[in-house]
């Protein structure tokens, strides 16, 4: 007797991308250790990859909110517009200067954290990973806000670990989409 609710078939419709969440999540460590490793490089490399790595948030959480059928896709739909907003402006202006990186990057961070906090509580399992995650990420975001002249070798700290820690969530989500698959 199968523990899910689900049939075989809907089991395997639904963990199709787990590779996607896997990839997403090896690319995010791999650049959050070479933003810890490099602080050195300049801001607007940085700056890009942040961009890019919040574009593509933005744009799947878009996605998710128009395909989705869950209560939350208003919410998920402006978070996602938020991070698209962010990316761009981070991609196109990479030179805007350590404030405005600090300050575009601790807003998305704090706005993600609370979309993520509330989110916790849609779906019973995992819930304290996620309420961690999401608390961390808000922390981190309040932290830059809270002093947006922050050096940039401490941008790099909290950049790489928000990486890292995003990046081994995904990993744990596409594992787990893996072996439910299976």
């Amino acid at each position: 007797m199968s523990s899910t609710p689900f049939a075989p078939e809907e089991l395997r419709a639904l963990t199709w991308g787990w590779w996607l969440a896997l990839l997403i999540g090896v690319v995010s460590i791999v650049a959050g250790i070479i933003v810890i490793l490099k602080p050195s490089n300049s801001l607007s490399t940085l700056a890009v990859v942040i961009g890019i790595f919040i574009l593509i948030d933005g744009i799947v959480a878009i996605v998710a909110a128009i395909a989705g059928d869950t209560e939350g896709r208003g919410m998920l739909a402006v978070i996602g517009a938020l991070s698209v907003i962010a990316g761009v402006l981070l991609i196109r202006h990479p030179l805007g200067g350590v404030r405005a990186v600090a300050l575009l990057l601790g807003i998305w961070l704090i706005a993600a954290g609370v979309v993520r906090f509330i989110g916790a509580f849609a779906y019973p399992g995992h819930r304290i990973w996620r309420i961690v995650v999401a608390l961390a990420l808000a922390l981190f975001g309040i932290a830059i806000v809270s002093a947006p002249h922050i050096g940039y070798a401490t941008l790099a700290l909290l950049a790489g670990i928000c990486f890292i820690c995003y990046g081994a969530g995904m990993v744990a989500v596409g594992w787990a989409m893996h072996a439910l698959r299976e």
